[in-house]
């Protein structure tokens, strides 16, 4: 008799969550590829965390972009930047600065963005270039997507 009844709460369970399947488990990282995959040395790295600001409110979202071996952003044209870029196809985006560290060959480059409240799915994060004057959002070079969040 408790089979009889076992069995089909646990088919239940698993066909009615379907979201918790699908959830990402915070904290996680994940590499960004470069979209041209003629840049065999550009990597990247996003930190994906629920942060507690001050003053106290309920936790947000952060993400965290580490990029390295990346061209002159000048390379690709009138850009003189790269920027972090998140997106929910559809729905929202965010963008934040990509800071270069002061290094003789190839600059690493980091930023981060703590105010996202969405739910994290479906989320694309993408390194782009960008002109700091015009604010003008360059091509994708670094990209993943929060599905590969580990």
């Amino acid at each position: 008799m408790k089979r009889f009844i076992l069995v089909p709460m646990m088919v239940f369970l698993l066909v009615m969550s379907p979201s918790q399947v699908n959830a990402i488990t915070m904290p996680c990282s994940m590499v960004l590829e470069p979209d041209d995959q003629n840049l065999i040395n550009a990597k990247g790295t996003a930190l994906v965390y629920k942060v507690q600001l001050f003053p106290p409110s309920f936790a947000r979202t952060n993400i965290s972009i580490l990029a390295v071996h990346l061209p002159e952003p000048s390379n690709y044209g009138d850009f003189d930047s790269y920027e972090g870029f998140a997106h929910i196809p559809g729905e929202i985006s965010w963008r934040f600065i990509l800071y270069p560290t002061p290094e003789e060959i190839s600059s690493t480059w980091a930023g981060r963005f703590d105010l996202i409240t969405a739910d994290m799915k479906n989320v694309e994060v993408q390194v782009r270039l960008s002109n700091t004057k015009t604010k003008k959002l360059g091509p994708i070079v670094l990209k993943s997507n929060i599905d590969q969040c580990k």
